[in-house]
């Protein structure tokens, strides 16, 4: 019994590990050649339909599907309403199995090409050439993942081919809408125990055939499967980023209220399947024919329910799925909306100017972060390192997509006006890059301080203090100002706080030489030196930020 459970852990730490290899490979060999091709695919909501639909109809598994769904998520690849929609054609895309299993009794083992996968990437992983070594692991990742998926169903109770194990089920066929929500129970137990839902669909349609169950029964368990093969995507979003998450909370959620909205019409839909069915649906050997057919007009009526209603399932989903502290999405995105109308090039000045806005927030706070931390020794900060060494690569794709964007509003046709401004935002997103760049060093410093026990002089402490107010003063300061015309009065006023900061600098550095000539601790007083050249550095930014607005109109 032990060993069994630590196969099932090890079978599933198999499962993840791929999806986490295969995750990493994609984010590393995309770039944005592969988001370019996806965001086309999924350009809109009935496009990402078709695109789940295909790709799950080829590899014959709506689970894989999800599973990759959620990795594309998770390196960014995809939004969570593309997401949505992919998934939605995921669940009419499994159709098709169904139809296989009825029609033909087997399906495609998609765990069989696991291994070949691994030989093959494994060359790739192996390689010395990064462009290889990425494509390997992708390979390797996608074979261990099915590999995985494969150790699973193997390690749990072999029911797919002893059905008779649910025989028992025929007893609880009389119980009116019980009967629906027991039946429903079952199917979501079976499709999680046989981590499948086409495993599960062949054991239904198996005790259909044989007369065990009746269609009504039937198909409230294949109902039952829908909402069990959700599992597997909730699995592989397991310490994967809060859209990867809501991606897979979004599949839990759009085919569990798919089957809330169907417990209240079944008997007519059951009895509609009858009147739409080419071949006599009483035939016992035509049940499986009548469940395939159950499966996949739900799955599409429960798409054209709900693929107008994506944005707000969208707003749902992340309202619901909350980010962990000190997370947030990874990913920044600003699409250039051109309708060639100097009104559209008005709201998108106003548009970058609201970013930017965002972006000198962001900054500010990783500075407060990076404070926190180096007056906090005491305390535990792990969560905030790793906050600003992420908000430090979100600042980055900031810097790019508003830069690619005013780049693109440049291609108006603007007023004179409108362009000074464009060309004095492009400056000021590269000079608040550049402070979170400052920042990030500033949070390496303190942790290299905390790491290596360096020790600083005694006023250390409140020299840094009275420093970083100064910043502070000129982070509200700019911020203060953003986006409007900078008096030359207030121009004055940067110019003094930037020669403050400046003269500090200067007196605190002659006072680190001095105390090195001494015989101070060498690696205590670089570093020193190094968070001062650092908040110098953020004051140089400042007055570059402000000098910019004095250009705005």
């Amino acid at each position: 019994m032990v060993l069994a459970i630590f196969k099932l852990l090890g079978s599933l730490g198999v499962f993840l590990y791929g999806m986490r290899v295969m995750g990493d490979g994609i984010q590393k060999v995309a770039g944005n050649r592969l988001q370019k091709i996806l965001n086309y695919m999924t350009s809109n909501r009935f496009v990402a339909i078709l695109t789940g639909f295909l790709i799950t109809a080829m590899i014959q598994s709506s689970s894989a599907t999800t599973v990759m769904v959620v990795s594309f998520v998770n390196a960014s690849l995809l939004s969570l309403t593309q997401a949505i929609g992919v998934i939605m054609g995921a669940n009419i895309g499994t159709t098709v199995t169904t139809w296989i299993v009825s029609l033909l009794g087997f399906k495609f083992n998609i765990s069989a090409v696991a291994l070949p996968a691994i030989g093959l990437g494994l060359p790739f992983f192996l390689s010395k050439i990064r462009k290889r070594r990425d494509f390997g692991e992708i390979l390797v990742g996608f074979g261990l993942l099915f590999l995985g998926l494969a150790f699973l169903k193997d390690s749990v109770p072999d029911i797919r081919s002893n059905p008779e194990v649910l025989s028992f089920l025929q007893n609880y066929t009389d119980l009116g809408f019980l009967s629906y929500i027991i039946f429903v129970l079952v199917g979501s137990a079976v499709t999680v125990i046989v981590q499948s839902s086409s495993a599960a669909m062949a054991i239904t349609v198996t005790m259909a055939y044989k007369g065990w169950i009746d269609f009504p029964t039937a198909a409230a368990i294949v109902l039952g499967e829908n909402i069990g093969t959700t599992i597997t995507a909730y699995l592989a979003s397991i310490g994967t980023s809060v859209n990867a998450r809501r991606a897979a909370r979004a599949h839990f959620l759009f085919n569990t209220f798919g089957v809330v909205w169907m417990s209240f019409f079944f008997l007519y839909f059951t009895r509609l399947i009858y009147r739409l069915a080419p071949w006599d649906p009483d035939l016992q050997g035509n049940l499986p024919l009548n469940l395939a057919l159950f499966h996949t007009i739900f799955n599409v009526t429960n798409t054209l329910l709900f693929v107008s209603f994506i944005h707000p399932f969208s707003r749902l989903v992340e309202a619901i799925v909350k980010p962990r502290k000190g997370e947030f999405s990874s990913h920044y995105r600003l699409p250039y909306i051109s309708t060639g109308l100097q009104d559209t090039a008005q709201m998108n000045i106003l548009n970058a100017r609201s970013e930017i806005n965002k972006m000198a927030a962001i900054t500010e706070d990783m500075f407060r972060v990076f404070l926190d931390v180096f007056f906090n020794p005491d305390k535990k900060k792990g969560d905030e390192v790793e906050k600003i060494k992420k908000l430090e690569e979100f600042t980055d794709q900031m810097q790019e997509e508003i830069s690619r964007y005013l780049v693109e509003l440049s291609k108006e046709e603007l007023n004179e006006k409108n362009i000074k401004n464009v060309n004095a935002m492009m400056r000021i997103v590269n000079e608040l890059e550049n402070i979170g760049d400052s920042c990030f060093k500033l949070i390496i410093l303190t942790q290299k301080k905390y790491d290596k026990k360096l020790k600083m002089h005694a006023k250390a402490n409140e020299e840094v203090r009275d420093f970083s107010n100064l910043v502070l003063e000129f982070m509200d300061f700019y911020k203060a100002k953003m986006n409007k015309h900078l008096q030359e009065r207030d121009l004055d006023i940067a110019f003094r706080l930037e020669r403050k900061i400046d003269q500090s600098r200067d007196s605190l550095k002659r006072a680190a030489q001095q105390r090195l000539q001494r015989g101070a601790n060498v690696n205590s007083e670089l570093l020193y030196l190094d968070l001062l050249k650092n908040f110098e550095h953020i004051g140089d930014n400042s007055l570059n930020i402000a000098q910019a607005l004095n250009q705005i109109s």
